[in-house]
């Protein structure tokens, strides 16, 4: 098993301050290594949700570690609401979300998510549902473009995807390998010394599993679960998430320039606003953490707190 290290943990647990008695949501648990911190930090009951089944697997093992205190729930994070009312909980002390993909995901090459590993062309985080072999080998031009471009910030979109159509007229593209190879054929070779293909494997993932349509639906039932004093932790990774988060977090404390429509319904009547930024800016990781786990370098933190009171104007 790969070495799972859980990114800004010291911020995360300062921010979430866990309490004895309290309850608590990981609606990405992944590797298990903020569940542990958690749980370990203080006599709480935790619920912690993860869309993978072999993350599900893993957790039998934590789960051993604090008997009776944690409770893994295979679904997506975007339905905690649902998933949490089936549980008998209507209410949390804090939800903390770490998104995007899992060290574990990522290192696995028979998932089919890194760029790195030969594998087949997959990035479903449920083993379930078209996977990306099935976008790039099926698409039309235009819209894998327009994927590449939306959710990779991709320049060279067009051309990366007039390559592939040409490329998959030949054969099939079903590894890793094949697109790499592809995208690396048209691509000029970046500056940075990032590899050409990193952009276009993240807005395939993306697309595969709705992700940033996952996010918008899990701030917004995050925060309908959150009890008053209760926080809602996110870490992002890269850009398209964070803005997200960013945005959806200020119009929640009453300082965004319009109501998001992401938002529920209830805060948006409030007279005053229901929640506050811990925070204003977000939290970034320091120079130890990052130069002890480069993944750590593009990460940011964010904290929402649901107040105390907030009194709700007439409909």
């Amino acid at each position: 098993m790969s070495g799972h290290i859980p990114v800004m943990l010291t911020e995360v647990l300062q921010t979430l301050a866990p309490r004895d008695g309290g309850m608590y949501l990981d609606g990405t648990f992944g590797g298990g290594g903020y569940a542990s911190a958690i749980l370990s930090s203080a006599a709480c009951t935790l619920y912690a949700i993860d869309r993978d089944p072999d993350a599900i697997a893993r957790g039998a093992a934590v789960a051993a570690r604090f008997p009776g205190r944690l409770h893994l729930v295979q679904g997506r994070f975007g339905d905690m609401l649902e998933l949490m009312r089936e549980q008998g909980v209507g209410k949390l002390d804090g939800v903390v979300l770490d998104l995007g993909i899992s060290s574990f995901q990522i290192d696995q090459a028979e998932r089919g998510f890194s760029f790195r590993f030969d594998g087949p062309l997959d990035m479903r985080m449920e083993k379930s549902g078209p996977s990306a072999a099935d976008l790039v080998n099926k698409l039309p031009e235009a819209e894998l473009a327009d994927i590449l471009w939306e959710l990779g910030e991709e320049r060279h979109s067009r051309r990366i995807a007039r390559t592939i159509v040409a490329a998959r007229a030949e054969q099939p593209i079903e590894t890793t390998s094949q697109l790499v190879r592809i995208i690396h054929s048209c691509m000029p070779r970046d500056p940075s010394g990032q590899d050409s293909a990193t952009r276009s494997f993240q807005a395939l993932r993306l697309k595969v599993n709705d992700e940033l349509g996952e996010v918008e639906r899990g701030l917004a039932a995050a925060v309908q679960l959150l009890a008053p004093g209760g926080r809602l932790v996110v870490v992002a990774f890269h850009s398209l998430e964070d803005r997200l988060v960013k945005r959806f977090m200020q119009q929640a404390a009453g300082r965004g320039p319009g109501v998001s429509r992401y938002v529920p319904v209830a805060a948006e009547r409030m007279a005053k606003p229901a929640f506050r930024l811990v925070s204003s800016n977000a939290l970034r990781p320091g120079d130890a953490e990052t130069s002890a786990n480069p993944r750590a370098r593009s990460a940011r933190l964010r904290v929402l707190e649901k107040l105390e009171e907030a009194t709700c104007s007439a409909p």
